[in-house]
Formats: structure tokens, C-alpha cells, sequence
């Protein structure tokens, strides 16, 4: 199909590749429906296409003579500007930076900042991992606290502000939860880092697929002065990450990867460096991966946000609305169908006592819909969210430790993408009101190290489906 033509909501079913797809189950073989979004995204044949297209013309790029270098440099460096322009950026004032994915992104950052000993970041409670760990080896981290829902606590954060003055020097904030969807105030958390004489590092990963992000280099106020998402969450699975900052930050010093494409010069005694981008992108690029970002960034813009926006909202008023009429189950997060508006279509929840890793496994294996379960990559907030008193959570690190993860606490998450439908969702809630009734298959086995159930006696091999 062609992407310069104009695609609705409603074509983009069809347009998935995989959609259709039927996988096993306990009875028989069923269509699957991916609620996984939040962690990756399938991607459409558009998108297919235009990367089997652009094979034919593939080669490394720069400084290659040939005409086929030629043409994938131009395309490699076009998708940069493709993805400056998406998220705003002045590359006059900035650099956009191409890596495997966000977290090899944010821990680049991390090692580049040149930290003194003292100089904090905030960051919080709401965090992935990929937003927390590497700051814990660049500089001391003091964390936001939350409000009862799950939201940032805002007067946690002054006081933070006040208590470290001068020594705050990065607010990491994540643009949008992966475990409740709720969207930041990204403005207002800009301003009050700058005013603090910090910057701040926003973690799009989860926001990029589902807002329009604007920078807004040339605001002195509410700049975003680092800025990092995923192509594997925007339907352009193919291994690449995005991390833009301002040019001054990267410009200075030496690269953290050294080797081929990153000088100008070398001899036995010196390494002359490059200019930025190609300075901080050592080695052959993922050229088709960057090729299928701005393809995908123009079939993005092509449905347009507001319709995007408006079709996620539906989904997720209409799923909370329905989830909350079952009394067994327990939603985490803000409830309110309402507030679609200041939240994505994430939504973390449990039903009754049953273990969510169980829940999870039946809707698998009874009725061919993908969810993921556990704490994604969110521990801190799941607890929270849950709360696990301190003595239980001690008591969790031991058994995990000793690799039983049979106990470890989390909810089961359900996670739209912009091809999802209400009949979709509709199927979603008959396995959970029949889980919540207890009609399900009572005979499954818990792997106790990996913490996951399997239903007894159910074997398939997978290369009855794919072979390497």
C-alpha cells in the first residue's frame, strides 16, 4: 500500500502484518490479540514494504563512492531530519544521535554528563529501570515521591528542589508511565528544573507512539534538554533508539565507543575525532532500522494525532468502564474512564486472588491473548502501587535470590496499540469475567525459578510455526 495515501484508523487491522495470525491454544488453534504494545509493537505492511523497497538500494553509508552508498547516506541522514522534525528539534541548537534503543541511550547520556561528587539527579518513584539504574552510577539519586494514585507528587518534588538547592543538577522524568499510563506535565517539570539551574532528561519511550512531543529548543523555560524514545514502540520494530541532545553535550570530550566512523584522522600516537552526529555513532549504523522509523514517523503523521488520540481514548474509557463493573478485579492506577485525556491506554490490574502471572498464562493459553505480567521493568512502582510493606519486600529479595520468583508481586498489563478494536477488548473482558468466575482450566504447573505457569500435559513445538 501506498503510505502517501491516506490511512484511517479503520484500515490499520488489515494493514498489520500478523493480524490474522492464529496461534495454539487449550481449545484449539485461535486468532491472537496483542494487548503487549506497551513493551513492543508489531509493525504494518506499509512499513514492510517500504524497507523490502529500499533493499534493493542498500549499502553502508558514508563515504562510500558508489551509487548505492550514495543513496542509503541520503536516506540515513533524511530519516535524522524526519525525526528532528517529529519531536521538534533545532539541529542547528541540537544532535540526534541513533542508538540500539532507549536504555543504551540513556545510559550514554548518563556516562557523558561528567557528574561532580555531590551533584544529584531526581528522578522517581514512577521510573523503568532504564530511567533509574544508570543514573545510580553517574551521580547520587534522591527519588520523587507519589501521590496515593500513582502520580508524581508534586509537593515531594519542591521540597526536594528546596532541600538539595544547587546540587540538582538533572530531572529524569519518564514522559508517560508503562505501568498506568499516566502522562507528566513535561512543561511544568522543564520550568522547575530550570529554575532549580538543573536540566532535564525526559524518558519517551512510552509517550512517543501515542502524543506529539514538541522540545521547544527555543523556550529558555520549558526546553526538554535531552529527550530519548524507541523505534521498536512506534510499529518500526527493527532495533533502533533515539537519543537527542543538545549539541554542547557531545561535542566536548572523547566518544564512549571508539572505532570505525568516528575520526577524522588517526596515527600511531593520536585518534582525531569526527563531528557530531558520526562522532557518537561508532561502527555501521542499523541503517534499515532508521530507514523504518521516518517511514513509520510519516505514516504516524499521515492518520494524524488527533484521530490516534481519539481512537486510544475510546479504547481505554471503554475498558476501564467495563473493568470496573467486576468486582473482582483491582485497578491500579487512576480509575476514572474520564481522564483519558492526561493518561495512555495502559492499564495494570488483578483479578482476585489469582497470581497474575496465572491470570496472564489463561489468557494465553485459554484464549489467545497476549498480556505481559509482573512488574515491567518497574519494581519500585509496582510496590508502591501495591504496597508491599518493607518486611515483605526483604523477604522477596531472599526468594528471588534464591531464584524462587513463584511470590513476586504484580499485576497483569493490558496495553493498546493504534490497531486495537473494541471487539478486541470485548474478547479481553470475557476472559477476565470467566477467570474472575473461576471457569478456566484448573490444571496448570508453576515454574517456580521463572515464576510462569504452563497448562499440564499442553505441548507444540515452535518450529511448527517458524524455523531459524
Amino acid at each position: 500500500m501506498d503510505i502517501t495515501k491516506k490511512i484511517t484508523i479503520n484500515d490499520l487491522p488489515n494493514l498489520l502484518i500478523g493480524y490474522d495470525t492464529d496461534v495454539p491454544t487449550l481449545h484449539g488453534s485461535m486468532r491472537y490479540i496483542n494487548f503487549d504494545n506497551a513493551a513492543s509493537t508489531p509493525t504494518f505492511e506499509p512499513i514492510a514494504d517500504s524497507i523490502k523497497s529500499f533493499l534493493q538500494w542498500y549499502s553502508n553509508v558514508h563515504r562510500g563512492t558508489g551509487f548505492k552508498s550514495q543513496l542509503s547516506s541520503w536516506a540515513f541522514e533524511e530519516s535524522r531530519d524526519i525525526v528532528a522534525d517529529f519531536v521538534g528539534a533545532d539541529l542547528s541548537k541540537q544532535v540526534v544521535l541513533f542508538t540500539k534503543n532507549s536504555t543504551e541511550a540513556i545510559n550514554k547520556l548518563a556516562g557523558r554528563l561528567n557528574f561532580e561528587d555531590g551533584d544529584i539527579v531526581l528522578t522517581s518513584y514512577m521510573e523503568h529501570h532504564s530511567n533509574e539504574l544508570p543514573w545510580r552510577r553517574a551521580a547520587k539519586v534522591k527519588h520523587i515521591g507519589l501521590n496515593p494514585d500513582g502520580t508524581v507528587n508534586i509537593d515531594h518534588f519542591q521540597s526536594l528542589l528546596k532541600e538539595f538547592k544547587g546540587k540538582v543538577k538533572l530531572v529524569a522524568i519518564t514522559g508517560a508511565s508503562n505501568v498506568t499510563g499516566y502522562i507528566n506535565n513535561l512543561d511544568y517539570f522543564a520550568t522547575e528544573a530550570h529554575k532549580a539551574g538543573a536540566k532535564i532528561m525526559v524518558d519517551g519511550a512510552q509517550l512517543s507512539p501515542h502524543r506529539p512531543v514538541d522540545l521547544k529548543p527555543n523556550d529558555p523555560n520549558c526546553n526538554i534538554d535531552f529527550f530519548v524514545f524507541s523505534a521498536h514502540k512506534m510499529y518500526a520494530p527493527f532495533g533502533v533508539g533515539v537519543l537527542i541532545s543538545d549539541r554542547e553535550t557531545f561535542e566536548l570530550g572523547d566518544p564512549d565507543q571508539v572505532g570505525g566512523g568516528v575520526v577524522d584522522i588517526v596515527t600511531l600516537e593520536e585518534a582525531y575525532w569526527t563531528d557530531l552526529p558520526e562522532k557518537e555513532e561508532a561502527g555501521t549504523p542499523d541503517i534499515v532500522g532508521v530507514v523504518a522509523l521516518a517511514k513509520m514517523i510519516h505514516l504516524i503523521q499521515n492518520i494524524g494525532w488527533d484521530k490516534i488520540i481519539e481512537h486510544e481514548s475510546e479504547l481505554t474509557k471503554y475498558a476501564l468502564t467495563e473493568l470496573k463493573k467486576i468486582p473482582e478485579v483491582k485497578l491500579y492506577g487512576d480509575t476514572d474512564p474520564e481522564n483519558t485525556h492526561n493518561r495512555l491506554g495502559v492499564i495494570s490490574l488483578n483479578v482476585g486472588d489469582i497470581p497474575h502471572a496465572l491470570t496472564a498464562a489463561i489468557l494465553s493459553y485459554e484464549g489467545a491473548i497476549g498480556v505481559r505480567s509482573g512488574c515491567f521493568c518497574a519494581h519500585t512502582y509496582v510496590k508502591e502501587l501495591m504496597q508491599v510493606s518493607d518486611a515483605d519486600s526483604k523477604l522477596l529479595e531472599q526468594q528471588i535470590l534464591h531464584r524462587d520468583r513463584s511470590a513476586i508481586p504484580g499485576t497483569i498489563r493490558m496495553s493498546f496499540g493504534i490497531y486495537n478494536t473494541m471487539a478486541e477488548v470485548d474478547r479481553f473482558l470475557e476472559m477476565i469475567k470467566k477467570i474472575a468466575k473461576g471457569d478456566y482450566n484448573k490444571n496448570y504447573k508453576l515454574n517456580k525459578e521463572k515464576g510462569e505457569y504452563t497448562p499440564k500435559g499442553f505441548e507444540f513445538s515452535y518450529k511448527d510455526f517458524y524455523t531459524l
